[in-house]
């Protein structure tokens, strides 16, 4: 199928532009300015203030969960008066706790691998943050952010009917792809989302960034949902249960410290002592276990996943072959997707309709929680969050 990209704001557009204080936000809001558009800079606050005993915050890594939010927004607000720009920060913090903080302990804590971003972008920064805008009375024409991605409209009407909606695409540089941890965002949203960075390489945002004397040029730039040092202080709210570290025959190796500090694929930090590499093969949630496998036996050739989203809401009522990322790192697979019916003995709870995805290429540690995200010419289709089926030994027939 062809598509087509949607075009940037134009002079006299009203943007709204989700700033961080790094340099691809700062960017998109120069570039944007240079357009001729109405600017408004918006930061998400989402810290609560909390520090947890014994943290030296003078050697703590950036993350979008910290208290270098203050920083952050100090920055912003530096460089849109600074610009003539107006500027706001919504507060979102208690939609954060809701939407992306219990979600991610509750996924853990079932044994599950969740993903935040993908959360926090489909209910937050795509979400509340927007609504927060509104309330303040704001009308925008644009949404714009210093995401790695474009916006698409196809051709053809998507899975045999004659709807025509906005999907997302990759960007110029697949080295900084974000695509995956926008699949979630729906498709009303995305006809006023825009991606000016869409056609640019990192290395190219830098230089436009040093010639435009940009501060957040020389900023380090931060991928982490929150610092390695805010993980127990989240999950303090209840007492870990520690259990058994079993093998694939039952066999117990040791002892887990509670299941939310693992999760599938797993080698480092298990505390086992065996005589040969092993990984967390999956975990079971009911009879509080973690069991290990050797490598071999972490390779799967489908998967189940549930609680999908389509382009404008329309999913595909038979099969369909596309590339699928079982997670942000993996490469994409060939892969044929179709509609799941349990059988009789499956009483997993599912949300809407499941799919089965079967692999060209055995896929190794899929995780339950995790999202498969669905491609096909370089543009998402479609995508789900991984429930069960994960992994499958392969056998030769």
């Amino acid at each position: 199928m062809n598509y087509i990209t949607q075009e940037l704001p134009k002079a006299g557009d009203t943007v709204i532009v989700g700033m961080s204080g790094g340099v691809d936000s700062t960017l998109t809001t120069i570039l944007l300015k240079e357009r001729g558009c109405h600017v408004i800079g918006v930061t998400m606050s989402l810290w609560d203030g909390k520090i947890p005993e014994g943290v030296d915050l003078t050697n703590l890594k950036a993350s979008c969960y910290s208290p270098s939010e203050d920083k952050n927004i100090a920055e912003c607000k530096e460089f849109c008066a600074q610009q003539n720009i107006e500027y706001h920060v919504i507060d979102v913090r208690q939609q954060y706790k809701d939407f992306v903080l219990e979600y991610f302990k509750d996924e853990y804590r079932s044994g599950r691998t969740p993903n935040p971003c993908i959360r926090c972008n489909a209910t937050v920064k795509f979400g509340a943050l927007l609504k927060g805008v509104e309330e303040l009375g704001i009308k925008f024409d644009y949404f714009c952010t210093g995401h790695y991605a474009r916006i698409v409209r196809p051709e053809e009407g998507v899975f045999n009917t004659d709807q025509r909606p906005c999907m997302i695409a990759g960007a110029t540089d697949v080295t900084k792809d974000q695509t995956y941890f926008l699949y979630r965002i729906p498709s009303e949203i995305l006809e006023k989302v825009r991606f000016p960075l869409a056609q640019l390489k990192k290395t190219e945002v830098f230089e436009l960034a040093k010639k435009a004397k940009l501060a957040a040029a020389a900023r380090k730039e931060s991928q982490d949902f929150i610092a390695p040092e805010y993980f127990d202080m989240l999950f303090s709210d209840k007492p870990s249960i520690p259990g058994d570290i079993i093998d694939l025959d039952g066999k117990i190796l040791g002892r887990h410290r509670g299941i939310e500090h693992y999760t599938v694929g797993q080698r480092r930090g298990l505390g086992v002592a065996v005589n040969y590499p092993v990984y967390v093969h999956s975990i079971d949630k009911k009879n509080n276990l973690v069991i290990l496998a050797p490598n071999e036996d972490l390779n799967s050739n489908f998967l189940i996943a549930d609680d999908f989203v389509w382009p404008s809401g329309i999913a595909p009522d038979s099969k369909v072959e596309s590339l699928v990322k079982i997670r942000l790192a993996s490469k994409p697979v060939e892969a044929v997707i179709e509609p799941y019916t349990p059988s009789e003995d499956d009483n997993f709870n599912y949300k809407g309709q499941p799919f089965k995805i079967s692999f060209s290429t055995p896929q190794r540690a899929v995780a339950p929680g995790q999202s498969a995200v669905l491609y096909k010419d370089g543009v998402i289709i479609g995508g789900g969050i991984i429930c069960k089926g994960g992994v499958i030994k392969i056998t030769s027939v």
